[in-house]
């Protein structure tokens, strides 16, 4: 118990919690988006971004990515932050705003429309 209780105020253990759920993120958000509009953005493939931020995420769950001691969490959150800053809006500009929640929100409102009325 007294372990647990060290890791919850351990602040470093905070910043890897944080490191680990963007590169989460940033890997879920590639394997959403279309494969075609990563070279209409003039980017390199999805299979790439896929195959690199996995990497990194997987390493980073099986190493425990210690955000002070690793070379590998490093370099990991460096792809994390250029898909984030470069390639996500280069494909949302290009695909639009929603993403994949585009088709749900879609059936959805049809469904609200046929229970009489729009309640979307």
């Amino acid at each position: 118990m007294y372990i647990l209780a060290y890791d919850l105020l351990n602040p470093f253990w905070w910043l890897s919690a944080g490191v680990i759920l963007f590169k989460a993120f940033a890997f879920l958000d590639a394997a959403t988006r279309q494969a075609d509009a990563y070279p209409a953005a003039e980017k390199k493939t999805k299979g790439f971004w896929l195959v690199l931020l996995g990497l990194a995420l997987g390493l980073d769950l099986l190493l425990g990515g210690s955000i002070t001691g690793s070379f590998i969490t490093l370099a990991g959150l460096v792809a994390a932050i250029v898909y984030m800053v470069d390639v996500r809006p280069a494909i949302r500009a290009l695909t639009g705003w929603r993403g994949p929640t585009d088709r749900l929100t879609q059936a959805l409102r049809s469904l609200g429309r046929r229970g009489g009325g729009n309640r979307w």
